[in-house]
C-alpha cells in the first residue's frame, strides 16, 4: 500500500481546509506547498465570510452555506482567530440584495444609517477571521490528527500522482501554470493593517467591477483596510500611494480611524476565474481532485468546497 492515500497541493485556506477534511475522514495525507502558510494569499486576506465575485451561483451559494456553518462552530474559540461580527455590506448602484442574503439573514438598513453615497446596505452577522491565528490553528489540526506538510514545489501533476494514487490540487493562482489553466487570472489585492482603535462592526462595499474597494475588518487588536482588486497585477511590493488611499476611503466611511496606528501592509494575487473549479479527473496512476480558483471567496467558500473534496475522495467515481 501506498504510504500516502492524498496529496494536496497548496497550503493556503483552500489547501489546509481540504486536508483537515480529507485527514479526519481517516486518510494519510500529505500537503505539498512552495510556500508555509503564513506566506499564502490567505494570510493577507480579511478575511470576512461573504461570497466574491464568484460562480457558478448555486454550487457557490450550497458551498458558502457549509462554510457559515464550519465557521459558525469554531466562534468564540480564540485559538482559531474566528469570531461572529455584526456590520453591513453596502452598494453605491443598486438596491438589490445580493443572493447570499438569505443565507445570513441579512435585513435591509435604513437609509440613514448608511454613508454619504450609498443607496442601499444590508446588515448582518457573519465568521469574521484573523487569518494569521486561523491558519496556523488549521495547520495544528492537521498535523494533531496526523498529517504532514512538505514545503516543497510540486513540479507537474504527473510528480504529484507518482506520489499518492489522489492528488488535490488546490494550488490557487499557481493552477495557471500548474494545470495548466490560462482561464487563472492574477488580481492583485493591498491592504493596509492598523491598530483597533476600539471599532467592532465591519462595513464591506459592493465591489462590482472596482479596481479600488473599500471594507473595514475589525479583529481584536488590528482592523484589516481594503483594499485593490487590480487585474493581471503581479506585483507584489505594497505601494504607498495606495496604501494612503486606501486609508482615506476607509476614515471616509469610519472616523474612528483617523491617526490609527499602520501596523503592516500587505498584497497577495487573488486566483480569480470565471468559475471555481472542483471537478475531477483520471490521469494514469490516479485520480485529480481540482480545487482552485475562488477568487476573494476563498475563506467563504473553504469549508463547502473542501467536504465536497473529501466527499468525492471516497467516492472513487469521476463526476463531472
Amino acid at each position: 500500500m501506498a504510504a500516502v492515500d492524498a496529496l494536496v497541493i497548496g497550503s493556503g485556506v483552500s489547501g489546509l481546509t481540504s486536508a483537515v477534511c480529507l485527514t479526519e475522514a481517516g486518510l494519510r495525507v500529505t500537503v505539498r506547498t512552495a510556500d508555509p502558510p503564513s506566506h499564502t494569499t490567505s494570510a493577507v486576506a480579511g478575511a470576512l465570510w461573504l461570497p466574491y465575485l464568484v460562480e457558478p451561483l448555486d454550487r457557490v451559494t450550497g458551498w458558502g452555506r457549509t462554510t457559515v456553518a464550519d465557521l459558525s462552530s469554531l466562534a468564540g474559540e480564540p485559538a482559531t482567530g474566528v469570531r461572529l461580527a455584526t456590520g453591513v455590506h453596502a452598494s453605491r448602484t443598486t438596491g438589490q440584495p445580493p443572493p447570499w442574503t438569505e443565507t445570513v439573514g441579512a435585513v435591509r438598513c435604513p437609509p440613514a444609517d448608511l454613508p454619504a453615497g450609498f443607496v442601499a446596505g444590508w446588515r448582518f452577522t457573519a465568521p469574521l477571521v484573523e487569518m494569521p491565528v486561523y491558519l496556523r490553528y488549521l495547520t495544528d489540526r492537521l498535523r494533531a490528527a496526523g498529517a504532514r506538510i512538505d514545503q516543497r514545489p510540486v513540479a507537474s501533476l504527473d510528480e504529484a500522482l507518482a506520489a499518492a494514487p489522489l492528488v488535490v490540487n488546490c494550488a490557487g493562482i499557481g493552477a495557471r501554470e500548474l494545470v495548466p489553466d490560462p482561464a487563472v487570472r492574477p488580481v492583485r489585492g493591498q491592504v493596509v493593517v492598523v491598530e483597533n482603535p476600539g471599532i467592532e462592526e465591519f462595513f464591506a462595499e459592493e465591489p462590482g467591477t472596482a479596481t479600488e474597494l473599500r471594507y473595514v475588518l475589525p479583529h481584536r487588536d488590528t482592523v484589516v483596510l481594503g483594499g485593490t482588486a487590480e487585474p493581471e497585477q503581479p506585483d507584489l511590493t505594497p505601494q504607498p500611494e495606495v496604501a494612503r488611499r486606501i486609508v482615506a476611503r476607509c476614515t471616509e466611511v469610519v472616523p474612528a480611524l483617523a491617526g490609527a496606528w499602520v501596523v503592516a501592509h500587505r498584497v497577495g494575487l487573488r486566483p480569480v476565474r470565471n468559475q471555481v473549479r472542483l471537478d475531477e479527473e483520471r490521469r494514469p496512476g490516479g485520480r485529480i481532485i481540482h480545487n482552485y480558483g475562488h477568487g476573494g471567496g476563498g475563506v467563504t467558500l473553504s469549508w463547502g468546497c473542501a467536504r465536497e473534496v473529501a466527499a468525492r475522495a471516497g467516492s472513487g467515481q469521476l463526476r463531472p
